[in-house]
Parts: C-alpha cells; structure tokens; sequence
C-alpha cells in the first residue's frame, strides 16, 4: 500500500480511485485544516488540482483491488474482496 498522503496519486489513479467510490467528496479528508477551501472551490476540475497538490487533503487509506476501492477504514468491505 503506498502511504497517498505523503506520495500523491497519479492522475490515472485518481480518476479510477474517484469513480469507484462514487465521486470526489469521499476523497476528502473532512479533519484537515483545508477541506473546506477544497469543496468551495467553484469547479470539480479545480478541485481535482488541489488534492492533486496537497496529497495530505486525501481520506486515507484508499485501498484498491482492481477497479474496486475504498476511502477509509472498511475491513468489512475488504473481507468481500476476492
């Protein structure tokens, strides 16, 4: 698992990652000190950008498998997985 917060997420997996979980606002870590500028942002493509920038403003851990994912703590979820 590589630790998004401190590394980033490539473009490519960004956009995997967000259309698995239904969406940005599952991205966004609602506990950091930037959340709020990131969902006033007028357009999804700025918002994009800046979680780009600020990896710490990722929900952590995003777990994949394939094209599944998840943003947070769901063992429950992962159980499921093949």
């Amino acid at each position: 698992m590589i630790d998004v917060a401190k590394y980033g997420m490539s473009k490519g997996e960004f956009r995997s990652v967000k259309e698995a979980v239904g969406g940005l606002e599952p991205l966004i870590d609602p506990k950091s000190p930037d959340a709020a500028l990131v969902k006033y942002l007028a357009y999804e493509e700025d918002r994009e950008a800046k979680l780009l920038e600020k990896p710490k403003l990722f929900r952590t851990p995003i777990v994949r498998n394939g094209r599944q994912a998840t943003v947070g703590y769901c063992p429950d979820v992962w159980k499921t997985w093949e």
